[in-house]
């Protein structure tokens, strides 16, 4: 077994149930299903706040407030929502409008929410994220864009700074040089979790579950949270 194999397999050990939640996101099935909630996630997400702390609760609260009541289920109904009617569950305008122009993009795609989100990551490209519909909206960052395409079941990377904090730690702990670039980093984190017999997808969720807040580790802290989204 090579360096690099045991030293992720020391990571991954520690991420019991991840194969589950990464299953779950591939097939479009995060969040109960909501290609709508999925978007509003990915957006709130996009400003950098604690994910666990301050964006799962004000999804929860778009969902009670406007999915479960049926004024807002679908990617078409985002598209037209009223703005002030929005920032009662979220303050942020950015965020409301790179939901709406993905929300859309995406509607017009096709009838079917998730079948227009999985169309539309299936044909997405990393390497002219730039030139594509939804990398061009202003606000969607590089991050933001392979968020998106991981939801809709491209088996990819983020490169946020948790992501690549751990591994180029990794990389530093197996001999190789830590990748910077972000487009490099998404590449050669693919190449490595498949060295490693392990999906990109893995790889990327198991740097945020193994972050500690507190004294406690997420993948506990967030046990019973995680499966619901």
């Amino acid at each position: 077994m090579s360096l690099l194999k045991r030293v992720v397999d020391s990571y991954m050990s520690r991420v019991e149930g991840l194969k589950d939640y990464c299953e779950r996101c591939l097939r479009t099935e995060r969040w109960g299903g909501s290609v709508v909630l999925m978007i509003v996630d990915a957006a709130f997400t996009s400003i950098g706040l604690n994910y666990f702390t301050a964006v799962v609760p004000k999804v929860e609260l778009f969902r009670k407030k406007f999915l479960e009541t049926g004024l807002i289920n679908n990617l078409k109904k985002l598209a037209a929502a009223d703005l002030n009617q929005l920032k009662t569950v979220w303050r942020n305008t950015r965020s409301w409008d790179i939901t709406k122009k993905i929300a859309s993009y995406l509607s017009n795609l096709e009838i079917n929410d998730r079948n227009a989100f999985r169309r539309w990551a299936g044909s997405s490209k990393l390497e002219s994220w730039r030139n594509d519909p939804i990398g061009g909206i202003k606000g969607v960052g590089l991050v933001t864009y392979q968020y998106l395409r991981m939801m809709g079941g491209v088996d990819t990377v983020m490169p946020d700074k948790i992501v690549k904090k751990v591994i180029n730690k990794i990389r530093s702990e197996a001999g190789l040089t830590p990748v910077i670039e972000d487009i490099e980093f998404i590449i050669k984190t693919e190449e490595l979790a498949y060295q490693t017999g392990y999906r990109p997808i893995e790889l990327c969720w198991m740097t945020w579950l193994i972050q500690s807040e507190g004294e406690i580790m997420r993948l506990d802290k967030y046990a019973k949270l995680l499966p619901k989204i």
